[in-house]
């Protein structure tokens, strides 16, 4: 059975090991130029090298956003990245700007074209014209509905990738021009300021404040369409993506194994599935932003977005890696990231197991010191297990209960 594809995120070589490690069938990186990730640490083609050699050997997959709008100056290395990307072995580029299908073509590069999310696709015509250019896989706008994703698959039959998790565009993907305006970092060469973060004061037509005290926000919340796993695995979706190749190593952990989880529990229990609210409180707890199907179901309206009284508060529910586990001493050996202490109740879950729970008996320091607490981040610290643990397992609050 070929099952839909989870895709992940990865800024940099390290969460693109984590991504794989934790659960995803492929992941989408960007090298240093022609990204709209920027601000992302980015791949050398040396990097991306060891990463395709990282994923292939998992029998994961490794796709390049060449999804940047081309200005003139934009294609001074262009050819010689391409052929990069080929030689290296990349298994397709994700691109906005058509014009990149030809050059394909005309200068013999073999490598598969995804049409960028950036591109806006909302409709099976237009889907069609792609098809016809070459287009092997599309990945729909964020805006999609579900009556029109099920139309597109019903009437081409296309490679059809869907965004199920993150951040959203206050404007239609690829079509805002807010960054530009206001700091003159364009938002489609990946220098996007994140305008629609801001908070902003409310004037009416007669220059009359209207906000008040209150700050006046245009942010969407964040999408999830968690729920809807089943029903866009019957509609023939081929990849769930998830957004975030700036987010942390825990981010993408947890998001990618609470989504491996629920796949492939659809897929083994078809007839008995039910919905798990702990799956959903796990996604809300490491991000710190509320989610919503989006357009999903309907258009958006005002519980779809923060327009007033906007909260987005980080937790400290991450509090390590393991780093090994000591068969004989029966200890974990970690590297802790935020404060926890001696009779807490923690959580550990990692790709191989189901998570669980343990009551912190001490803490050791490397030099087997007992502490009273974990107070200092990045600090090597031991505690006891008795159930064996693998490298790389996460250590974090217990919210389950």
């Amino acid at each position: 059975m070929n099952k839909v594809e989870l895709l992940a995120p990865a800024g940099d070589l390290e969460k693109l090991k984590w991504a794989i490690m934790y659960g995803a069938d492929a992941v989408y990186i960007g090298g240093k130029k022609f990204s709209l990730r920027a601000n992302a640490t980015n791949f050398t083609i040396d990097e991306m090298k060891e990463g395709v050699k990282f994923a292939h050997s998992h029998n994961a997959k490794v796709y390049v956003t060449v999804n940047i709008v081309f200005h003139e100056e934009d294609f001074d290395g262009l050819l010689e990245y391409l052929k990069d990307l080929e030689r290296i072995k990349v298994d397709a580029i994700i691109a906005t700007d058509l014009f990149l299908i030809d050059f394909l073509k005309e200068n013999n590069i073999n490598l598969e074209f995804h049409l960028s999310t950036q591109e806006c696709t909302l409709n099976k015509e237009a889907v069609k014209f792609y098809q016809k250019e070459g287009v092997k896989r599309v990945v729909l706008a964020r805006e999609s509905s579900r009556e029109s994703i099920k139309d597109i698959i019903d009437e081409t039959h296309i490679d059809t990738e869907v965004f199920i998790h993150g951040a959203m565009c206050t404007c239609y993907s690829g079509r805002c021009m807010l960054s530009n305006y206001m700091t003159n970092r364009d938002s489609n060469r990946g220098g996007c300021a994140q305008i629609c973060r801001w908070n902003f004061d409310l004037y009416d037509e007669y220059k009359s404040k209207v906000s008040k005290d209150v700050d006046f926000a245009i942010a969407p919340k964040d999408l999830s369409l968690l729920k809807y796993i089943p029903e866009l695995i019957d509609m023939g979706v081929k990849s769930f993506k998830i957004e975030g190749r700036m987010k942390s190593i825990y981010y993408i952990a947890t998001i990618i194994s609470v989504y491996r989880r629920v796949i492939d529990r659809y897929y083994e229990e078809k007839e008995n599935y039910k919905y798990n609210k702990n799956d959903e409180i796990e996604l809300y707890r490491c991000a710190n932003r509320e989610t919503t199907p989006q357009y999903f179901n309907k258009f958006p309206g005002v519980f779809e977005q923060y327009y007033i009284g906007r909260e987005e508060n980080t937790n400290q529910d991450f509090l390590g890696v393991v780093l090994e586990y000591d068969d004989e001493n029966k200890e974990i050996i970690l590297e802790q990231r935020n404060f926890f202490k001696k009779g807490d109740i923690i959580n550990i879950f990692g790709p191989n197991k189901e998570s669980f729970n343990i009551e912190v008996a001490y803490i050791k320091n490397a030099n087997n010191e007992e502490l009273d607490a974990a107070r200092h981040p990045q600090e090597i610290v031991k505690i006891p297990c008795n159930k064996k643990i693998e490298k790389n397992d996460l250590i974090r609050v217990n919210f389950l209960g």
